[in-house]
């Protein structure tokens, strides 16, 4: 129990990478808050997490953000540990991307960064181990077509935590990203039915399209995201910030 009574909020963890870090990091004996819109699924993986506690909030709303970090200090204590996962990933040629998508990507994937990472600091700095961990993308490090405004907010987000690292190396608080390559989550299912609409294509063959970044020629198993991101919260990998960790077969980059 390497992180018991550790308080570690997740955000986006209804569902997806973000329920598996949740669970990963429970298992580590971590208290865990849950921190999303939608209520349903935040109490559904609640449920299956002893004494976790569930605060919904738009993200990418700074007063939102704030009252649920204050919920959840009031019930689990300071934060030691962040976890930024909540995100969005719209797919359209640039030309037809539209002001108000590119800001709404922004928005969710790079604003509620600087939001959640500025509300939890304080916490963070008195922590004798605080951690940030982002989970970005591949998208982070190189370019991806069609994805022009997700591309941008990863590689935004890889670059905050290369920023708070530098800045607060002196002290005990580390900021890394962990980058999978596409995985099997909602937002790729998506993906996949939007590739089937707009071409034809079967489930298989829309998935090898996506698989075919991936030398391993598969998508990424949320619990494999998880155990990247749970060691980089370990008080033993003190050493490691300001990093951009692949979970992505081998892709190159």
């Amino acid at each position: 129990m390497r992180l018991e009574h550790v308080h570690a909020v997740v955000t986006g963890g209804g569902s997806g990478i973000g329920a598996a870090v949740a669970q990963a990091l429970a298992a580590e004996g971590a208290r865990l808050t849950l921190v999303g819109r939608r209520r349903d699924a935040l109490d559904a993986v609640a449920a299956t997490l002893p004494g976790a506690h569930v605060a919904p909030a738009d993200v990418a709303d700074r007063a939102a953000v704030d009252a649920a970090f204050a919920s959840a200090r009031a019930a689990h204590g300071p934060i030691s540990i962040l976890i930024n996962n909540a995100g969005v990933a719209p797919s359209a040629p640039f030309a037809r991307v539209t002001a108000e998508a590119w800001r709404t990507t922004m928005a969710v994937n790079l604003d509620a960064l600087f939001h959640c990472c500025q509300a939890a600091l304080p916490d963070l700095l008195a922590a004798p181990a605080g951690r940030i961990v982002t989970v970005a993308s591949t998208a982070g490090v190189k370019g991806y077509g069609y994805t022009a405004p997700y591309v941008a907010s990863k590689h935004g987000a890889i670059g905050l935590m290369r920023a708070l690292a530098t800045e607060f190396a002196a002290t005990p608080l580390t900021a890394n990203a962990v980058c999978p390559g596409f995985t099997d989550t909602d937002i790729v299912g998506q993906a996949v039915a939007n590739i089937q609409a707009k071409t034809g294509r079967s489930a298989d063959e829309a998935i090898a399209e996506l698989t075919r970044y991936n030398p391993q020629k598969r998508l990424i198993e949320p619990a494999e995201v998880a155990e990247a991101v749970l060691w980089l919260c370990l008080p033993a990998s003190r050493s490691v910030t300001g990093q951009a960790v692949m979970v992505a077969g081998g892709e190159v980059m």
